[in-house]
């Protein structure tokens, strides 16, 4: 998600309406009991947890300051945020904290995490001596930091039922997706394309980027006049109206959240695309071939960032319903991010506050479902670093226009967005995420619907 930074103004976001301090806590505005100030406090523990020099540099809630320079620089305004890091020493309690406007990095905040992230993997694992554990307790004491935890802010997803219901699903998608229309039109280009974007080297706008990626999508299908294309997560329609409009393919557009299903049909009724587009409210098991209007399945069917959101275990299944959905000649194009090594649902942040389910994995063992749900993989396109654009110009957009965004949403919100697209951003350009286009026909053995050259 972002190329430089996602945005040189400072990442405040602060919210005046906090949640209520825990009792003896230290007040913001009153210096810490201690020589020095909460700041040096701080860092000395820090220090001797790490086992060398503070990878941060932090200003306390009592004015002192402390750290290297130039580290990266995280701002407490308020004892909270070290209960909230104590109960929950990872991802988890620093999110609950900065989305609570306890805690800010001091600049832009990609970049904060950036260099945070460095620093912790220069210094490699460190087991603190039982002195430097002790001593780091006593701080949290002096400083308030042990006792009641504040609640998590209410932007937390609280998911209920069995995983991968129907009903659990849809719960999942409404809380990302159905957040609000006019959120995702302030941030998104025109088209309301909320996935990766497919940018030149001459540096096009967002706009232009996301019609070229949907273009590349129509091509790679093949569509032409007639066609008949299943847009399997059509999120705001995006694809489904440029394939009608500019292929003059007959889409059926399939979503889960209901925010996006009446939002997509107003565009359909529109622009006159009433005889080309039907837009569904469902779930994908519901879906069989005669759903295409004639024998023989979909000509194409397109899944956009949708098969993250379908789970470890029902991978498999999924990838032999997109075959059965298939005609014999048909293409399927699947672009999905995919993942490596621990927290394949993105980690505790984006797990508990973006898109609770999500399951990714390597771009192979998605290769090899589809391989073994009876499909041949004709190619695939690793976008990555097209992903770290796309999700910088999100986040130029949410700096952008943070004073409306936060009056819509509320501050809140407005920084659980502030952190994910910052995180996302890193994680792509990291390589720690990826995101590839894979391009799939039924294996007939003979090569039936195998495009004669590369799309690109």
């Amino acid at each position: 998600m972002a190329a430089p930074t996602a945005s040189s103004a400072p990442a405040t976001g602060r919210t005046s309406s906090r949640p209520g301090r825990a009792a003896g806590s230290v007040r913001p505005g009153r210096r810490a009991r201690g020589p020095r100030g909460a700041a040096h406090m701080i860092v000395a523990a820090v220090e001797g947890l790490f086992g060398g020099a503070s990878p941060v540099r932090v200003r306390a809630w009592d004015g002192s300051q402390a750290g290297p320079d130039g580290a990266a620089a995280l701002v407490l305004h308020d004892p909270a945020a070290l209960r909230r890091l104590v109960a929950r020493p990872d991802e988890l309690g620093f999110a609950r904290a900065y989305i609570a406007g306890e805690i800010d990095a001091e600049g832009d905040l990609t970049d904060a995490l950036r260099r945070v992230f460095a620093a912790l993997a220069d210094h490699g694992p460190f087991r603190p001596s039982p002195l430097a554990v002790a001593r780091a307790v006593h701080t949290a004491v002096v400083l308030g930091a042990v006792g009641p935890v504040p609640q998590p802010p209410q932007a937390e997803a609280r998911m209920s039922g069995r995983l991968h219901s129907r009903r659990r699903d849809s719960a999942a998608i409404a809380h990302h997706y159905d957040a609000g229309n006019d959120l995702y039109r302030m941030l998104l280009d025109p088209s309301m394309a909320y996935s990766c974007a497919y940018w030149s080297e001459d540096g096009d706008d967002l706009a232009r980027a996301q019609e070229a990626k949907l273009d590349l999508v129509c091509r790679k299908l093949a569509l032409r006049p007639g066609a008949r294309l299943l847009d399997l997560g059509c999120g705001w329609g995006s694809l489904a109206l440029h394939a009608a409009e500019h292929h003059g393919a007959h889409v059926t557009a399939l979503t889960l959240s209901a925010e996006q299903a009446g939002f997509v049909r107003s565009r359909v009724a529109e622009r006159g695309l009433g005889e080309l587009v039907e837009v569904r409210l469902g779930h994908y098991r519901d879906l069989r071939a005669d759903d295409a209007g004639a024998p023989g399945g979909f000509d194409a069917v397109a899944v956009i960032e949708m098969g993250e959101h379908v789970g470890r275990r029902e991978y498999g299944p999924f990838a032999e319903r997109l075959r059965t959905l298939l005609a014999p000649e048909g293409r399927l194009l699947v672009q999905q991010m995919s993942r490596r090594g621990r927290h394949p649902g993105g980690g505790p942040f984006i797990e508990t506050y973006i898109a609770p389910d999500m399951h990714m994995r390597p771009v192979g063992r998605t290769v090899g479902h589809l391989e073994n749900a009876g499909l041949e993989v004709c190619d695939v396109h690793a976008m990555r670093e097209h992903y770290v654009r796309t999700a910088r110009a999100w986040s130029a957009e949410l700096e952008r226009r943070w004073n409306e965004i936060s009056a819509l949403m509320g501050v809140e919100t407005a920084r659980v967005w502030r952190l994910y697209l910052a995180g996302g951003s890193l994680a792509f350009e990291e390589g720690r995420m990826g995101v590839d286009q894979i391009l799939a026909v039924p294996a007939t053995g003979a090569g039936v619907g195998f495009p004669a050259e590369r799309v690109r």
